[in-house]
């Protein structure tokens, strides 16, 4: 399915169960042991609560399948470079049978577009090994942890400077 077909949407609650499916299925695929990721999963599913909390955007295919997932929030401003307020990019999912179709870069497209819109100064992703070359594809920095009681290995920042410029005309 070409990423061109593929509508971009809100989820809702009745969305949830699908969405934990295209999020387990995602998760499935990281090379990590299969206990780690067993063990893990049910950290990386969404309920009721989160859709206060959390913006969460999905990706659909023409059949109105779910087949991505993408949910960002305010990022602590300990998390974040000095001076800075930022949305963070809790994850990007996308149904294993739907990889490297640039569905994953429309979802991250619909956050940056979050960053800009709400007038915050940059995306934070707090990042999973195996993700980190898609993010530096999407021209995110990586950040050094700054205070070590709040590290987290893989860390990308992108200012929303750099989500307003245009690609250069040839």
């Amino acid at each position: 399915m070409a990423a061109s077909k593929t509508l971009l949407r809100p989820a809702g609650q009745a969305d949830l169960q699908a969405i934990n499916r295209v999020i387990e299925a995602a998760v499935m695929t990281w090379d990590l042991p299969e206990r780690v990721k067993r063990l893990s999963l049910p950290s990386y599913r969404y309920d009721v609560v989160d859709l206060d909390h959390l913006e969460i955007v999905l990706a659909e295919d023409y059949k109105h399948n779910i087949i991505g997932v993408a949910a960002w929030e305010q990022a602590d401003s300990r998390d974040i470079p000095a001076g800075h307020k930022a949305l963070s990019l809790h994850g990007i999912y996308v149904e294993p049978a739907y990889h490297r179709q640039a569905i994953g870069s429309q979802l991250f497209l619909a956050a940056e577009k979050a960053v800009c819109k709400q007038g915050f100064d940059g995306l934070l992703v707090k990042a999973q090994q195996g993700s980190n070359g898609f993010f530096i594809s999407q021209n995110m920095e990586p950040l050094q942890a700054a205070d070590p009681t709040h590290h987290y290995a893989n860390r990308f920042w992108k200012s929303a400077a750099l989500m307003l410029k245009k690609p250069a005309t040839a």
